[in-house]
């Protein structure tokens, strides 16, 4: 809830700040800054990819050991679309959990990550890895498969 507050804020700050530039420069600048604005508050927005709960990946890799690589991720991490440009189609392999839409997630990714909210965090057959190389990853990710 609090993620999605300030997110938000963040996005209204933005077009409110965007408005006032573009009044004094000219009102067909609007378009690409509405634009802009726009495409920002869909990339960031913590309910984006809110499929998978921690639960539910948990369940599954216990169930079908195929399925093993877990990746935490957040909407707006840099590091994370780098993961996930660089996995090329393997990532669909993968069980992908948002942690801004799923609480428990999230303090699971603190409890492995010394309180911190760091993500991408990929578990491989119950390890840990915090921003790891997408080749051992993607390796993981061609095995199960």
């Amino acid at each position: 809830m609090r993620s999605r507050i300030l997110w938000l804020a963040l996005v209204l700050l933005m077009a409110t700040m965007a408005g006032f530039i573009v009044a004094d420069i000219s009102w067909w600048l609007m378009i690409p800054v509405v634009t802009l604005v726009a495409v920002y508050g869909w990339w960031t927005y913590p309910g984006r990819g809110a499929g998978t709960t921690h639960a539910v990946a948990t369940e599954l890799t216990r169930a079908d050991p195929a399925r093993r690589v877990v990746i935490y991720w957040r909407p707006g991490c840099p590091y994370c679309s780098g993961l996930r440009r660089r996995l090329g189609q393997a990532r669909s392999e993968a069980i992908w959990v948002n942690i801004w839409a799923d609480p428990e997630a999230a303090a699971y990714v603190r409890s492995v990550n010394s309180g911190n909210e760091t993500v991408p965090t990929v578990v491989i057959d119950g390890e840990a890895f915090t921003n790891p190389d997408p080749a051992p990853v993607r390796a993981a990710l061609t095995t199960a498969a």
